[in-house]
């Protein structure tokens, strides 16, 4: 039987001294801290077999898997299926108690929690990620591939294969800053997941993700 491993890493933490939610915005990369996350994982991948890497179109995904790359003598590929969530509340402060949700005309995004009423249905995050991890996976049969992307869309895709619930609690997230959610996959078929924490562990609220 032939064994491909889809590694979905989330990228290191991101230079934002406003504590926005930054989602789609450009502009937003890695801190120093991030840079040394994305480096550690890089130390950490280094005795596997990675044949591909492929990334978000966004900044911090594709410095994440910059030194990953550098370090298997491979290009980064785009896939814009791996992008975050789309979110109504990008560009705000959305800590507890602060900013956005305090504020009575924003309270109408909240109406539906379960599709959720703020941002990308969960399902469409589901079906774009299961697009991006499947042709990951047929192009590196018989090897590992990183594929950098973000934790809603990391968390919600785990949760699609698991058969679990789309909708969820944020604070639940398995899904540290630069961690690695591994797709172990039998020929075709999904066999294990296995979930890591090269970088160290994280609060899992970090706003923008």
């Amino acid at each position: 039987m032939t064994t491909t491993v889809v590694h979905l890493l989330r990228h290191g933490e991101v230079h934002n001294p406003e504590g926005i939610l930054y989602g789609r915005l450009p502009g937003y990369g890695l801190s120093e801290r991030g840079r040394q996350q994305a480096v550690t994982v890089a130390q950490a991948l280094k005795p596997h077999n990675l044949v591909r890497v492929v990334a978000s179109p966004l900044q911090r995904a594709q410095e994440t898997a910059a030194p990953i790359a550098g370090g298997h003598r491979l290009d980064v590929v785009t896939d814009d299926r791996l992008i975050e969530a789309d979110n109504a509340f990008e560009g705000l402060r959305v800590s507890v108690g602060d900013g956005a949700l305090r504020r009575p005309e924003h309270w109408s995004k909240l109406r539906n929690p379960v599709r959720p009423s703020w941002g990308e249905p969960y399902v469409d995050i589901a079906r774009r990620m299961l697009g991006a991890v499947y042709r990951a996976r047929a192009a590196a049969e018989g090897g590992e591939v990183l594929c950098v992307s973000h934790q809603l869309p990391i968390w919600t895709v785990r949760r699609f294969l698991e058969g679990k619930r789309l909708w969820h609690d944020p604070r639940s997230r398995q899904c540290s800053l630069a961690s690695l959610t591994s797709l172990v996959f039998g020929e075709e078929e999904l066999v294990d997941i296995v979930y890591s924490e090269p970088a160290g562990a994280t609060d899992p609220m970090v706003t923008g993700a």
